[in-house]
């Protein structure tokens, strides 16, 4: 079990209070004696990281990858289960299934409520996270929250508070826990690459390249993409309209941007469905990847460029 923070691992000063809280505050032994029906599950647990998962970093996400390489290598480990705040969750989890290509589980876990309050969500996700992990039949990256099975791939932070915020959107959920079972609805994700993304060209902190994301919307204009554009930006992900429609304003400059050298896709602002892409068109469209998302498959894209021309 890997930890990071987030508010599965938060404290407020009233128990009432789920909204007021400090995230990140207690360590995973602490997390985890509060949960008696762990004790008897054979756990190793390392402490990667202690962040609100707001402030999630490239140096982290390196951090992690590298932990998780080391213990899937482990003949003696069936799976890992990440412990993460959600409000990037969803980030870390697509990171890591397009970098890690895992063929045992990998399952990230959270909370919406902090550890102090009268009705905590962290102990059952924990204990249904590693129910999952430990399924003769798992394999990939998944997100486990309110008894549901999420793919890496497909799950989205859908409520700001409500503890099934998360959503599988389309593709709809790989399972669920139920009384201590797997009632599997899907198959378990399929690899994002066909093989694992060399880990060790992950660059340090200040050395990732710069992709930034930029909205389509009414009025939008070309100053964002020129303000970015004079700042170094090395990849722009266009959050579009519809199915990859652009206010003509900013569709110039992101044309012109690419015509500079600077990486552009885009990603459907709809939280459902994708893009489908249409012939002829001039800039590529990232298919069913969230803005989020498809800033990463970016990122890790560019890297890989990097290192080729290395």
């Amino acid at each position: 079990m890997l930890a990071t923070g987030g508010t599965i691992a938060g404290t407020s000063a009233s128990g009432s209070d789920n909204l007021g809280y400090t995230a990140a505050q207690l360590g995973i032994e602490e997390l985890l004696a509060s949960v008696p029906a762990l004790r008897s599950v054979p756990l190793l647990t390392e402490q990667v990281a202690q962040i609100d998962s707001k402030d999630m970093s490239f140096p982290i996400w390196r951090d992690l990858a590298l932990r998780c390489e080391n213990w899937l290598a482990q003949p003696e480990v069936a799976g890992l289960v990440i412990t993460h705040g959600t409000d990037t969750l969803e980030e870390t989890a697509f990171f890591l299934h397009a970098a890690l290509t895992p063929t045992k589980p990998v399952v990230l876990t959270c909370a919406m409520r902090p550890a102090t309050a009268l009705a905590p969500d962290g102990p059952q996700n924990l204990v249904d996270a590693v129910l999952v992990a430990l399924h003769p039949e798992a394999r990939g990256v998944v997100v486990v929250c309110d008894g549901t099975i999420h793919g890496a791939l497909d799950i989205s932070k859908q409520h700001p508070t409500r503890v099934d915020t998360f959503s599988s959107g389309d593709a709809g959920p790989i399972g669920y826990v139920e009384h201590g079972r797997l009632r599997l609805s899907r198959d378990w994700p399929a690899p994002y690459r066909p093989s694992p993304f060399p880990l060790r060209q992950l660059p340090g902190d200040g050395q990732w390249p710069r992709v930034e994301i930029v909205m389509s919307h009414a009025g939008a204009g070309s100053a964002v993409v020129q303000a970015l554009r004079s700042a170094g930006v090395d990849g722009l992900v266009a959050a579009t309209t519809g199915n990859g429609t652009l206010h003509s304003a900013l569709e110039a400059a992101l044309l012109e941007a690419q015509g500079a050298g600077v990486s552009v896709i885009r990603a459907t602002r709809c939280t459902r469905g994708g893009i489908v892409e249409l012939p002829g068109e001039p800039l590529p469209a990232a298919g069913a990847l969230s803005p989020v998302k498809a800033r990463i498959a970016l990122l890790l894209q560019l890297i890989e460029q990097r290192e080729q021309r290395a």
